[in-house]
């Protein structure tokens, strides 16, 4: 009986607890272009002149050579650790990893 007690307590603390905090997303039509160097990071250019950087999980080698494209969602978001793409023409599958703002490069001398 003891068990059963912990156990619906438990549940009650789960249900009680706020939603995970959703990540970073960005609207499919405020992508103006994809780059990537190293397969390893995403640099996507946004509409409004901000670029983000996506740190891909994984290694994404056939995204250096090829375009992607994005597999998305009826409400066009994309969002980082959710959305995966596939590369064009190899098909190899890539997921998001974490979006961080591509700091400016410093101004030459």
């Amino acid at each position: 009986m003891k068990t059963l007690f912990a156990t619906l307590a438990l549940g009650a603390v789960v249900a009680a607890s706020p939603a995970v905090a959703r990540g970073v997303c960005v609207q499919n039509r405020d992508i103006v272009s994809t780059h990537s160097d190293d397969g390893k990071l995403l640099m996507v250019k946004l509409r409004d002149g901000r670029t983000l950087v996506n740190h891909l999980q994984g290694i994404c080698t056939d995204l250096r050579d090829e375009g992607l494209a994005w597999n998305v969602p009826g409400t066009g978001e994309i969002c980082e650790y959710e959305q995966s793409f596939k590369v064009i023409n190899s098909g190899q599958s890539c997921t998001l990893g974490k979006f961080d703002e591509a700091k400016p490069k410093p101004a030459a001398p």
